[in-house]
């Protein structure tokens, strides 16, 4: 593990990440003085998952350690495709699944979402927690997580948006120069993105520096 670099190095913060996520109460603490931003955001987004009935199929991409598997109940029936570039991030993730004792449920998947090995529409729902600002493309990740999504399915997840002000700038310089995050995009970015992979009801609401954005696809 390193402590600065690219995700597929596995550098530290990926565990901090992990552990403010599971720590509501001091991992609050931190996500809002760093990013402005409510952690209970996340985590309702991430109960969407408890929503889906038995034989459903989700994506989460990138799973990192595993954070919105706090989404997936046990004896739930789901087949949970957990996606990342760095297999010690997988290791993690399975740890974490078996922790919740929903390992019956879980795959972990390595690879890039510039390029996701699966077919088009075979996912209910796409999950991309604090995704979007690390990828070094995030308008062609969202063209393969949508592409993957059956009509009528949703897309949700979060990031470090571009335009959320000044205030946050220091945030988002300080990340690039770590290797944490890449580009990024701006909220207009991502509902443009998403509208034109064919989404309808695409929603963004900002907590702070971070951004939460949902869509369906079209029948």
């Amino acid at each position: 593990m390193k402590i600065l670099g690219g995700w597929a190095d596995d550098p530290l913060w990926a565990s901090v990440y992990d552990w403010s996520v599971e720590h509501p109460r001091a991992g609050g603490l931190g996500w809002r003085a760093v990013a402005g931003s409510d952690l209970r955001l996340l985590h309702a987004a991430a109960g969407e998952v408890a929503d889906l009935a038995a034989g459903a199929r989700v994506l989460d991409v990138p799973c990192g350690g595993g954070v919105a598997l706090r989404g997936l109940r046990p004896r739930q029936g789901v087949d949970y495709v957990a996606c990342d570039i760095a297999q010690e991030m997988l290791d993690r993730t399975e740890l974490a699944a078996e922790r919740r004792g929903v390992a019956d449920q879980v795959t972990t998947l390595l690879a890039d979402v510039g390029d996701l090995p699966l077919d088009d529409d075979s996912v209910d729902l796409v999950v991309s927690f604090t995704g979007l600002h690390c990828f070094p493309d995030p308008a062609r990740a969202v063209v393969e997580m949508v592409r993957v999504l059956r009509p009528g399915g949703a897309i949700t997840g979060s990031a470090i948006f571009n335009d959320t002000g000044l205030r946050y700038e220091p945030l988002r310089r300080a990340g690039r120069l770590a290797g944490l995050l890449g580009p990024g995009c701006t909220t207009d970015d991502v509902r443009r993105w998403l509208v034109r992979q064919g989404c309808d009801d695409v929603t963004v609401d900002l907590s702070g520096a971070v951004g939460y954005f949902r869509g369906v696809k079209r029948g």
